[in-house]
């Protein structure tokens, strides 16, 4: 894993995708880019991981998932609750709106294409 140009410790993301394949990508994705990286199946282990460590800076979310909550109203309680944290949105079947998501928020279709993820991430978190 590479490093990023800064010192301090890389911005942890969260990515949340209940299809193994697909979340095993995401992180492969975003530890190329250079960001340290915490998984999780659903919704509920999420908000889990997210009560319990003040260092994830970014939410990737796919939205259709299964547990008590989708990704749409996971990234809505992460923005009411943690609002700091940013948050990238993705499904394969649905298209979002910018009206749909929460503020400063971003959504992409899958199949992503990872130099569009790994670019919005480095702009979301400043390291562009």
């Amino acid at each position: 894993m590479m490093a990023l140009d800064h010192a301090a410790a890389p911005p942890v993301i969260l990515v949340v995708e209940d299809e193994m394949l697909l979340r095993m990508r995401a992180v492969d994705m975003v530890e190329d880019a250079g960001y340290a990286m915490v998984e999780a199946v659903d919704a509920d282990e999420a908000l889990a991981i997210l009560q319990s460590r003040s260092d994830i800076a970014l939410l990737f979310t796919d939205i259709q998932m299964p547990g008590t909550m989708s990704g749409l109203q996971l990234a809505a309680a992460v923005h009411e609750r943690w609002p700091r944290i940013k948050i990238i949105l993705a499904s394969g079947q649905l298209t979002l709106s910018k009206a749909d998501i929460p503020e400063n928020s971003r959504f992409f279709r899958k199949p992503l294409d990872s130099l569009d993820i790994v670019a919005e991430i480095r702009e979301m978190l400043g390291d562009a």
